[in-house]
């Protein structure tokens, strides 16, 4: 996501695989057990993926009436997000800001602990039994709503067609519909020169089922998954460098907030190489990894050696295999589709629709869920819709970082004449009490109107109180609705509430 994501991002759709499964049910299918599938019948909708964007279509479809099959590939529901992405990130992000906690500041409420130690295989098995209860919880959504779902690969023959090879070679199968739907997410983007082997070099994935704290790692990429899964490592014990090519980290972050975001980090103990390309990494006799860098506009090389490496450079859509290219999909060179701008998410193919990580935008999970509701919404003859301008994304490290809407350099950029108010957690009443007050809210409105154009929080909580701005933004509320609105007392979001009165005239305790 964000990050890892996003995840982290942070993480998107089904992990690049062409469907979404679940496990089987009742009824007979080619020998083996699948809940109503097809002997034939047509279906209203076929969805291939079954993360955050196509599992929700499938069950709203079905809530909708609709006949629906999902097909994953990974055995397990929930995409990327769910098995190696968003739920897993935040699951160790929990435990090791817990670590961090009992050995930096318990001693300052009084609560002393002796022989405090790690436990990586626990931290590791705890995570685990949270993805895998969340993973059939859903397949018991599929159950309760009526979702057919099909575990292996599908792949699109034509228009009302998917072709699906089933997993555990039980063979194949043709599912008739009338449309199809593809929600198959984004896979981990490769980088030239640097081989990942998920156990010395990884990926996010592998960074989630490190056996042991590294002593040295280094992040490839200061993007929110990359700066997530440096801050669970980091906590544990390892020394962490950033390396990241542009002259910032996660460029999409509000500036004046990121300046203050980097410095906590740098706090925190990492370290950043900015403005730095990595040109490779060799594993060494010793088991430990030798990158080789270079400045990013050009220059002189040079060489750091670390125990572990994770390539954290983005993502890119997961449209192979698909049979989309042959049937004349639209995509751009990244391989995203190109839907129609009419918000019924279809492709140039009739009946062919596409959401999440494989058309235009951010990927993130709840994007990803919010078009599969809005197209399968616009299928049943609703009014299915989409305020791209309002969806939130959130760093999930300590203190969080959380923004929806337009940064105060893109308001500028766009042409609106603009104010802004900020207020700090340290002079609120809360966060002081918690003894955990770093960062700031900050609000950024138009001067004519004082409608807010975006909204950015650093600090506790932050990825929980960023919803209130979003509500508002929703609404087309101004700075003074919500410094209007009473805020309970003594509560984080009160910082919130004096951010909206800085902007639309003063703060009182501050």
């Amino acid at each position: 996501m964000s990050m890892i994501s996003r995840a982290l991002r942070a993480p998107g759709a089904s992990r690049g695989l062409v469907s979404v499964s679940v496990s089987p049910w009742a009824g007979a299918w080619g020998g083996r057990g699948f809940a109503a599938a097809p002997g034939g019948e047509e279906q209203d909708l076929v969805v291939i993926g079954g993360g955050p964007g196509g599992y929700v279509a499938a069950i709203k479809a079905a809530q909708l009436g609709m006949k629906v099959t999902c097909v994953e590939k990974r055995g397990t529901l929930g995409g990327t997000c769910l098995n190696v992405g968003c739920i897993p990130s935040k699951a160790l992000l929990h435990s090791s800001h817990m670590y961090h906690m009992a050995k930096h500041s318990f001693a300052s409420h009084g609560v002393v602990v002796e022989n405090l130690g790690i436990d990586v295989a626990q931290m590791m098995a705890g995570k685990d039994k949270s993805v895998k209860g969340l993973t059939t919880g859903i397949e018991g959504l599929f159950k309760k709503n009526g979702v057919t779902y099909v575990k292996g690969w599908g792949k699109v023959t034509k228009a009302g067609e998917v072709h699906v090879d089933l997993n555990d070679g039980a063979g194949a199968a043709t599912l008739k519909t009338k449309n199809i739907l593809v929600a198959t997410g984004s896979d981990v983007a490769k980088l030239p020169g640097v081989a990942v082997d998920e156990t010395t070099i990884v990926s996010s994935t592998g960074a989630l089922t490190l056996s042991k704290v590294p002593g040295e790692m280094v992040v490839i990429g200061g993007g929110y998954i990359g700066l997530e899964m440096g801050s669970v490592w980091s906590r544990l014990g390892a020394k962490v460098t950033v390396v990241e090519f542009l002259d910032r980290i996660v460029p999409t972050m509000d500036g004046e907030v990121r300046k203050t975001f980097q410095r906590s980090l740098t706090k925190q103990g990492f370290k950043f190489k900015l403005n730095t390309a990595v040109k490779s990494a060799e594993i060494q006799a010793d088991g430990r990894v030798k990158l080789t860098m270079a400045p990013a506009a050009g220059g002189d090389t040079s060489e750091m050696v670390v125990d572990t490496v994770l390539v954290s450079t983005g993502r890119v859509p997961y449209t192979e295999g698909l049979g989309l290219r042959e049937l004349g999909v639209e995509m751009d060179k990244r391989g995203v589709i190109q839907i129609k701008q009419d918000g019924s998410f279809e492709t140039n193919v009739p009946g062919i629709f596409a959401i999440g990580d494989v058309v235009p935008g951010p990927m993130l999970a709840h994007k990803a869920e919010e078009e599969g509701i809005a197209c399968v919404e616009r299928l049943a003859g609703k009014g299915g819709h989409i305020n791209y301008n309002v969806i939130p994304s959130i760093c999930y490290t300590h203190p969080e970082v959380a923004s929806v809407g337009l940064t105060e350099e893109q308001c500028i950029e766009q042409g609106f004449t603009v104010k802004k108010g900020t207020f700090p957690f340290m002079a609120n009443s809360r966060a002081r009490t918690n003894d955990d007050a770093e960062g700031l809210v900050k609000f950024i409105t138009d001067a004519n109107t004082d409608k807010i154009l975006g909204a950015h929080i650093m600090g506790p909580s932050a990825g929980e109180m960023i919803h209130e701005a979003a509500l508002a933004m929703e609404y087309g509320a101004s700075s003074e609705d919500i410094a209007r609105t009473c805020h309970g007392h003594p509560t984080l979001s009160e910082a919130v509430k004096e951010a909206a009165m800085a902007a639309h005239g003063k703060a009182i305790h501050f």
